[in-house]
């Protein structure tokens, strides 16, 4: 049957596809159960398209290519001759380009095009040859649909909102590690809600490097390639003690914080200890629509984090980070904040001091609104897996008695090897190309 989640991925690649696509709506996400994620199918599934004609049109240096099913797409002379598929232009068993790029005249003109087999063939005027499949180059139009379409197939930026009423899409431990569609699925729903739990792992250290191997391989940090977040005596993290945790991202000291987090729960305290996360993705919007000048403020001032002991090893590092990273469109791509490390070195002009605190205790306040904040407890052998650079998560305080003391292993991955795992897998379970 069909999930939920499977049937929202594939929604959200039709609008893509249809290039109506736009930012996330807040919706209510069900529960599923300890069972297999299904998988759905992402866009290109149809069958090869059809070349009707093709023809170079020399004044503006583009191939023109007619489909069967009435489009058109452009291609760039310079474009087609950078990527000739051919054995002396691309290296074939790393499908890497081995033409060097002061060999590449980019002012190019094209001798001849004609189809052959299917297939569009191309003479250039040093009488080089290229084939193209059409496949391959519809894929590649550079229409503003199609550019975006390839993009959401590669990247998956869409993203689904969550509030209060958010219930984590659930699957089981042994089955991600054993399936591959259920991997997808889990994989898939990180992606776009953000937060997957999983549950059934053995209640013992070591399985979150299990977990990882699925994907590739853990992110070493200076707390190591995995860490135990348990009440430590002279704490280097105020996360090894048994107080109140704010809500925050993770790392933000680092440049490059990691992108994607583990925390499996080994014991559970025996009071509180629950667990909180925040969509920031969905805050940051919310911020931008509330308050305009805040939202500016905060993407656009860097602010200082910084984080010194001795764990892995010895350490002392320093970052300038924005709490609202945006990238060039203007969209949310990543949230930087952690109040235990924001640095008491602010490097602002004095005027824009004030309007700094103003902002961020206008998105903090945000984010704390009941409404926004989910709340759930960990038990032994539960897994929680999720987007460093979107969530923000907290920890109520708790009490840990006698032997039965409150243990969380945790571990980093990196958000390229995670899409690298999810395009295999893709590849794997769909026969995506």
């Amino acid at each position: 049957m069909l999930s939920y989640l499977a049937r929202w991925v594939s929604r959200g690649a039709v609008q893509a596809l249809k290039g109506t696509s736009s930012r996330p709506q807040l919706v209510k996400t069900p529960r599923i159960g300890n069972q297999t994620l299904a998988a759905a199918p992402l866009p290109f599934a149809g069958g090869s398209p059809g070349v009707r004609q093709a023809r170079a049109l020399d004044q503006e240096r583009l191939l023109q290519i007619d489909w069967d099913d009435g489009s058109c797409s452009l291609y760039p002379f310079t474009w087609l001759r950078d990527n000739c598929q051919c054995p002396l232009c691309t290296l074939q068993s790393a499908q890497a380009r081995s033409l060097l790029f002061s060999h590449l005249d980019v002012h190019t003109g094209m001798d001849h095009v004609q189809l052959m087999d299917n297939k569009v063939s191309i003479t250039w005027p040093d009488q080089h040859s290229s084939e193209f499949d059409p496949d391959w180059l519809k894929k590649r139009c550079f229409s503003s649909e199609a550019r975006q379409a390839l993009q959401e197939e590669l990247f998956l930026n869409e993203r689904e909102y969550w509030d209060s009423g958010l219930q984590i899409p659930t699957a089981d431990f042994e089955e991600v590690l054993h399936d591959d569609k259920a991997a997808l699925a889990w994989l898939e729903a990180l992606r776009r809600i953000g937060i997957v739990y999983l549950r059934g792992a053995p209640a013992e250290q070591g399985q979150l490097a299990r977990l990882s191997q699925r994907i590739g391989y853990l992110r070493l940090t200076f707390y190591g390639h995995t860490w135990q977040v348990q009440d430590k005596p002279m704490a280097n993290n105020v996360a090894y003690t048994s107080g109140e945790l704010s809500l925050h991202t993770d790392y933000p000291a680092l440049h490059h914080p990691p992108g994607v987090q583990f925390l499996h729960c080994v014991r559970q305290a025996d009071e509180g200890g629950e667990s909180e996360v925040v969509d920031g993705f969905h805050m940051a919007e919310q911020l931008r629509r509330e308050d305009p000048e805040a939202f500016n403020i905060l993407s656009s001032l860097r602010v200082d984090f910084t984080d010194s002991g001795a764990d892995y090893c010895d350490f002392s590092v320093q970052s300038k980070n924005h709490i609202i990273d945006v990238d060039s469109s203007g969209r949310v791509v990543r949230i930087n904040y952690n109040n235990a490390t924001r640095d008491s070195v602010l490097d602002l002009p004095l005027h824009q001091v004030q309007p700094f605190y103003s902002s961020l205790k206008a998105f903090v306040e945000l984010l704390s609104r009941p409404e926004n904040v989910f709340t759930y407890r960990m038990e032994p052998g539960d897994v929680v897996t999720f987007d460093n650079w979107r969530l923000l998560h907290g920890r109520k305080s708790y009490q840990s008695r006698g032997q039965n003391l409150r243990h969380l292993e945790g571990a980093y991955l990196d958000w390229d090897e995670v899409m690298s795992r999810l395009r295999i897998l893709r590849k794997t379970v769909r026969g995506d190309s």
